[in-house]
């Protein structure tokens, strides 16, 4: 189960590092399922308007969901498809430094996870945590090293859950069994779409170290789906060895129309 998957993609992390080497203590997180590029129902595609949305919100670190990384139809039908993976369409010249995970792969073409950043990613690993065949879920998990001689590597895990809870119980095990592998003291962001509508996952990640970024703030995970009338809290944003602050739901125009799921986003703090 922890194979990395091949081929998965990152940007070169000599290229285009930032000039910049005072030491970051503070920075901020974005995670957003993404639904493909596709408005609620599949009605529009609106890839090239959520980049505007993202790149609105100046996140140093972005945690991508149901992102493509092929699709050999979609072009033909969509004018405003764009000629490279969706990820490296999102990130632009904003975040020179990507990771990507395939975790579905089909005769048209590929998405899974995605990480976009403006540290360097050092390394990444994609693990396979589909159950039994049905589903296909995963984890994309990269380690970013940032500015200042003295600043500790980031450990960002990118998660996408599956809708059975049998299946999540089990994967979040896998996540727990990932954390047990680090270092105690390592700074870790694990971030992306649970699909928890029954609230289990804070039981079992709780004692592995992580907290929940809403729930340490405001009482409860954020809600977060459908966008337009956020009811269900599925996306998450937990946290280890790190402070959190002001964590938002992003669930307003031009958001509500983008995806279906609201984006969340936290200040990070060393």
């Amino acid at each position: 189960m922890s194979t990395p998957q091949s081929p998965d993609a990152t940007r070169d992390p000599t290229q285009h590092l930032a000039q910049d080497l005072d030491r970051v203590s503070r920075f901020t997180v974005l995670t957003v399922n993404t639904h493909k590029g596709f408005t609620a129902l599949n009605r529009r595609f609106i890839l090239p308007e959520l980049r505007e949305a993202v790149r609105s919100v100046s996140a140093d670190v972005v945690f991508l969901q149901e992102v493509h990384g092929t699709h050999e139809h979609h072009p033909q039908r969509y004018s405003n498809w764009p000629s490279m993976p969706q990820y490296e369409f999102l990130a632009d010249s904003l975040w020179p430094q990507f990771a990507y995970g395939r975790n579905a792969v089909y005769p048209a073409g590929d998405h899974g996870n995605a990480l976009l950043s403006k540290f360097q990613i050092i390394r990444h690993d994609n693990i396979d945590m589909s159950i039994s065949g049905h589903e296909s879920r995963g984890m994309l998990h990269s380690v970013l090293r940032l500015p200042g001689a003295d600043s500790p590597q980031i450990h960002a895990i990118c998660v996408h859950l599956g809708l059975r809870e049998g299946h999540r119980i089990e994967q979040l095990q896998l996540l727990c069994q990932r954390l047990k592998e680090l270092p105690p003291e390592a700074p870790v962001i694990v971030a992306g779409d649970f699909n928890d509508w029954r609230g289990k996952a804070s039981e079992l990640l709780e004692p592995c170290g992580l907290r929940e970024v809403f729930a340490e703030r405001l009482g409860k995970p954020a809600r977060s789906f459908p966008a337009r009338l956020p009811i269900l809290r599925l996306d998450r944003i937990y946290v280890r060895n790190l402070k959190a602050h002001h964590p938002k739901v992003l669930s307003v125009r031009p958001w509500s129309h983008l995806s279906d799921h609201a984006p969340l986003s936290v200040e990070i703090e060393l």
